[in-house]
């Protein structure tokens, strides 16, 4: 397979998963500026102070990979209420990082504003995720790997029904200039099917 039309956006009753659009720029800013403490421990681009510039210019960028179908980074938007417009709950995707199209498989990231952690969301989306990827997507296979001292993501991962394959001890993170364990899950198609 040497190119996808990735389905564009999934609703559920609590968020859309959509690709960014230009013009989410704003939208990205606010979430990362009121989230970047919550964040930069493990997240290496989240920095105080995100201009609304390099905002739209990142989910311009976001948008032209995913119609390049080399990398498929998506927004977590709440829906719209008589509250106030759309916000960013966070950000997710399903990366290319072990190969291209053709190895069917997937790194799924996720990242989830402070002030929306903590309260199942995160396993939510991740459970959309891999259901949808099956069954809408080509992946056969699909990677959550994260710090070994992030234990939210760790349980989101277990929760979600991920199995954890390994740990890569000591692995050298460059974005941090230091070593750390990274804990590897996987989901598979087979077994998604397989089960009830």
């Amino acid at each position: 397979m040497s190119y996808l039309f990735a389905p564009e956006a999934l609703d559920t009753p609590s968020f859309t998963l959509r690709c960014y659009m230009p013009g989410d720029g704003p939208m990205l800013t606010e979430a990362v500026n009121a989230s970047t403490d919550h964040l930069s421990p493990w997240m290496p681009w989240a920095s105080p102070n995100q201009t609304e510039a390099l905002s739209e210019q990142l989910v311009r960028q976001f948008r032209g990979r995913y119609l390049l179908a080399q990398d498929f980074v998506l927004a977590i938007v709440a829906p719209e209420s008589s509250a106030g417009p759309a916000r960013l709950l966070g950000g997710t995707g399903f990366h290319l990082r072990g190969g291209g199209l053709e190895a069917r498989e997937a790194e799924i990231g996720m990242w989830i504003r402070a002030d929306a952690a903590g309260r199942g969301l995160g396993t939510e989306v991740l459970g959309m995720m891999i259901a949808w990827g099956f069954d809408a997507w080509p992946w056969q296979r699909l990677e959550w790997r994260c710090d070994g001292r992030n234990v939210a993501s760790i349980r989101t991962a277990q929760k979600a029904g991920m199995v954890q394959e390994a740990v890569l001890r000591q692995v050298w993170a460059p974005e941090k200039a230091s070593r750390r364990d990274t804990f590897i899950f996987a989901a598979l198609k087979a077994e998604h099917e397989e089960s009830p």
